[in-house]
């Protein structure tokens, strides 16, 4: 697949997929006799997960680690739990910040929508 196809099919721009190659995160895409990249499925798994975990707020530094570790082999599988664990806990925390804004704005729209109720039966009874 060319990297238009790609960029089209994950709503990628080509040039965030060449500096996602440039820093190692798709380090095995080849390309054809005329040097035009040709994404095979195995690269287009990666671009799937590359675009899942940056849009989670994995760091570029982070996942070129992870991917080294992948390419390394079976003896990396516990360092990289570790990282996915690591990642994992840093989103709960984030997640658990929002549901405290959520809740908070949550109650200032109550009090606006009591503060209103009290405002209108104050002019109706007048």
């Amino acid at each position: 697949m060319k990297i238009s196809e790609v960029s089209k099919k994950y709503d990628i721009s080509p040039d965030t997929l060449r500096y996602y190659e440039k820093m190692g995160l798709l380090p095995n895409v080849k390309k054809n006799s005329s040097g035009i990249r040709d994404y095979s499925e195995a690269d287009l798994g990666w671009v799937e997960f590359i675009k899942c975990m940056r849009s989670a707020g994995l760091s570029i530094e982070v996942l070129a680690r992870y991917i080294e570790l992948f390419n390394l082999g079976d003896g990396t599988r516990e360092e990289r739990k570790k990282i996915l664990i690591k990642e994992r806990k840093k989103l709960i925390e984030k997640r658990d910040a929002i549901q405290q804004t959520i809740d908070r704005l949550e109650y200032k729209i109550e009090k606006y929508d009591q503060t209103l109720l009290e405002k209108e039966q104050k002019l109706i009874k007048g």
